[in-house]
């Protein structure tokens, strides 16, 4: 049995258009990509002379920190890494930079969640949050001995007493 010569030319264009698109999608995501990375070096580089400004001493930078994570009641080690390292009036901090503008904001979700993350992972006094837009360095404190509260007229926790 032979193909026609105009199905295997059809077969070929198909593969070459697969081909082109995905060719540009990946071509996209990689200067997307670049962009962002290039951003956020842009702000790291800056985050020294902003802490600077503000009285910090940067110490370090990159720095990584293991602590347990516990499942149930199995202990497992995790890692996370920070961007600076830095100390004003005796006080260590971890600095996280950041520049865009949802990501600047601590009480942003996953802004919060990553700050209260180096604030138990690192032997540190306190976080800071660099806001590379407006060159301001946000002091984050969590007391981690206080819970919150259920929001609403009663615990749901109430009713399991």
């Amino acid at each position: 049995m032979t193909v026609p010569v105009s199905w295997l030319l059809v077969a070929l264009v198909i593969l070459l258009l697969a081909l082109w698109g995905w060719w540009r999608a990946t071509y996209r995501i990689t200067r997307g990509n670049r962009a962002r990375q290039q951003h956020a070096q842009w702000g790291e580089a800056g985050a020294e002379r902003v802490l600077a400004h503000a009285g910090y001493t940067v110490v370090d930078r990159q720095l990584t920190a293991e602590w347990t994570l516990w499942l149930d009641n199995e202990p497992v080690a995790v890692r996370c890494r920070a961007d600076l390292l830095a100390t004003r009036d005796g006080e260590s901090f971890i600095a996280e930079v950041k520049t865009g503008a949802r990501a600047i904001n601590p009480t942003n979700p996953s802004t919060r969640r990553q700050l209260l993350e180096y604030q138990m992972a690192f032997p540190v006094d306190g976080v800071l949050l660099i806001d590379m837009e407006a060159q301001q360095v946000i002091e984050v404190y969590f007391d981690t001995n206080q819970r919150g509260n259920f929001i609403g007229e009663t615990s749901p926790l109430a009713t399991l007493s």
